[in-house]
């Protein structure tokens, strides 16, 4: 967190030149916008990590700007206002703002908001990345980001090995024949080509198995082709 990118979008500047104090202190980088109109144009160019939005501002207010953001953007926004009346507060919380700081505030409260925000954030996108994971003993597929790790250190393989490796776990206990295994990954028809598969599950057990010699991840059926066994689990499951 922090390295994170903050848009404080607020059409007093002094609020804004106070808050990049705390930022600073805090390691965060502050991009700055007085309206929605000019917060909606940063998004388009920036990478930000979470948004304070004041309500009431020309041009674009913050009710407006966060209904827009939030028609594409599942990012954090965090809304400031000086009224303080529940309505208000229902208001932003229901067209998708995540929290409400009534002005004038402790600048180290609206920081306190800022980490947990953050923090939510952070652990939504890991348990999302850990829901594609796929874990076979000491090896992690992940179908999303295409790597995968041998005892926690990532391993390169080819697009074709890391689509055959990844057939073979999303098929778990089943045994794939040859040629079914190069009809998916090769994408054209079998046509004899055993040698193929044969050399490339070769290079694979030599990647990601402690004795490529007596593989314990990928086993072969004799006479039919492979398998991974059913032994697996998926991280979020």
């Amino acid at each position: 967190m922090a390295e994170s990118t903050i848009l404080m979008v607020d059409d007093e500047a002094e609020i804004i030149q106070l808050m990049n104090i705390y930022f600073n202190n805090e390691g965060y980088k502050l991009l700055q916008a007085s309206n929605g109109l000019e917060a909606l144009e940063i998004l388009q160019s920036e990478q930000v990590d979470l948004i304070v939005l004041d309500l009431m501002m020309p041009e674009m207010d913050g009710l407006q700007a966060c209904m827009k953001i939030r028609e594409t953007n599942p990012i954090p926004i965090i809304m400031l206002s000086a009224k303080s009346q529940d309505i208000d507060k229902i208001s932003g919380l229901s067209i998708g703002a995540d929290d409400y700081v009534t002005k004038p505030f402790n600048p180290l409260e609206l920081i306190a908001r800022i980490k947990s925000q953050l923090r939510r954030m952070n652990q939504f996108n890991s348990t999302a990345a850990n829901a594609n994971d796929i874990r076979i003993e000491n090896v992690v597929i992940n179908e999303a980001s295409h790597t995968v790790t041998v005892d926690q250190q990532e391993i390169k393989l080819t697009p074709r090995e890391f689509a055959l490796l990844h057939m073979l776990a999303v098929n778990r206990g089943m045994v794939l024949s040859m040629d079914r295994i190069y009809e998916e990954v090769w994408n054209e028809p079998f046509m004899e080509s055993k040698n193929s598969v044969m050399v490339h599950i070769r290079k694979l057990r030599e990647k990601i198995e402690a004795n490529p010699r007596e593989p314990r991840i990928i086993k072969t059926v004799w006479g039919i082709g492979y398998k991974i066994e059913g032994v697996l689990t998926a991280r979020g499951e």
